[in-house]
């Protein structure tokens, strides 16, 4: 569905110099440095005269946020105009780079958008964008169309406009994201929900989990891998010899991933016959206390998860698991214990029956726990 804008005008200017709760500073999105650009260019084309800065609305019809505009090369039938896309504090791989837009008429007698040098094309389902349209994603095209709206004004119903946006040197900036594992070639995306960065955002990072995550169930597999951390990937990729974007990593935030994951299944009508979760205990045991955001700061010790497994299924572990703070301690003392690997197949099983009331669309959970180094902890299969 395409995301649709008040009918009427924002009011107020987003104030960027006022810092976010944890002191850092605002910026703007890749989505509100093309529409920018696009507003100017469209300006340029219609009255000849290049803006120096352009009021782009953002998306909460409440606010526009002023764009300063940087000029750019001209190509006979087009008219150009780029920003300089800023992220504030948030450590963005497209902070400080240039975002291009280029605008002619067409006869469409609507805003078709397409790929310019340095930004991606999508090649895999999954990311709610045709395979072969250039990666600008649906909040910032609806942003883009609201600009030409309000610019172009009388005719805006009937007024046809290719729109071609593209970013400097977004080939090599693309490397260091993770557009090639989705399956966008050849440069950046155009993102963003809301038209600002928030420095450093939980939001930021569970929308990048939702889009891994649809990417993942694109093809409908067989089976999935969620791991907070890295050990997911290693296990994944040496024994199940998955490809890449089929193992998400969702840090913290496992009760998120596992509603997302659900909501990603049911949009597509795919039942996943097979869900891995793979970690360390000291994260994944915190579900068996009612913890579904298992930061260090967050809820109760995974000790106390382990503990109350140990109570039913090995009730000799219930003295030395009181005696440490921290899982990685208990795995070294318990070392010695002859009855170890059916322990943790017993919290293996016990975290999967906490999983599965979560889950939808799911067939089978398996649960894999493994020590820091690697070291399978269970082997549950």
């Amino acid at each position: 569905m395409t995301p649709q804008y008040p009918s009427f005008a924002p009011v107020a200017p987003f104030d960027l110099t006022t810092l976010a709760e944890n002191g850092l500073r605002r910026g703007f999105t890749t989505g509100t440095s093309a529409t920018a650009a696009t507003k100017a260019a469209l300006t340029l084309l219609l009255t000849g005269d290049l803006p120096a800065t352009v009021n782009v609305s953002l998306p909460d019809g409440l606010h526009f946020l002023p764009i300063p505009i940087t000029p750019v090369e001209q190509s006979p039938g087009w008219s150009a105009a780029s920003v300089i896309k800023d992220g504030g504090d948030d450590p963005d791989q497209t902070h400080r780079a240039r975002i291009i837009a280029r605008v002619r008429k067409n006869n469409a007698g609507k805003v078709v958008f397409l790929r310019g040098k340095g930004v991606g094309i999508v090649t895999q389902p999954g990311l709610r964008l045709d395979i072969g349209e250039p990666a600008i994603n649906a909040i910032p095209r609806a942003m883009i169309r609201a600009a030409v709206s309000e610019t172009v004004e009388s005719d805006s119903d009937t007024f046809g406009l290719d729109v071609e946006v593209g970013c400097e040197n977004g080939e090599t900036i693309a490397q260091r994201t993770f557009n090639p594992r989705l399956g966008i070639l050849g440069g950046i995306s155009i993102l963003g929900t809301t038209g600002i960065v928030e420095p450093k955002s939980l939001a930021s990072f569970k929308a990048s989990i939702e889009v891994y995550l649809r990417v993942a169930v694109g093809d409908r597999p067989a089976q999935i891998v969620l791991s907070p951390g890295n050990l997911g990937q290693r296990f994944a990729r040496a024994s199940l010899d998955l490809p890449l974007k089929q193992i998400v990593q969702i840090s913290n935030f496992v009760g998120f991933a596992l509603e997302a994951l659900t909501a990603s299944l049911a949009e597509i009508n795919h039942t996943l016959p097979l869900l891995w979760i793979v970690g360390h205990p000291g994260k994944l045991a915190k579900l068996l206390t009612d913890v579904w955001d298992t930061h260090s700061h967050k809820g109760s010790s995974a000790v106390e998860g382990l503990l109350s497994v140990a109570m039913k299924s090995a009730p000799l572990l219930v003295p030395l698991l009181e005696s440490v703070n921290s899982t990685e301690a208990a795995i070294e003392k318990m070392a010695a214990f002859p009855n170890k690997e059916a322990f943790w197949v017993a919290v293996e099983n016990r975290i999967k029956r906490a999983v599965l009331p979560r889950l939808g669309n799911v067939e089978e959970v398996r649960v894999r726990l493994f020590s820091m180094d690697g070291s399978a902890l269970g082997g549950n299969q």
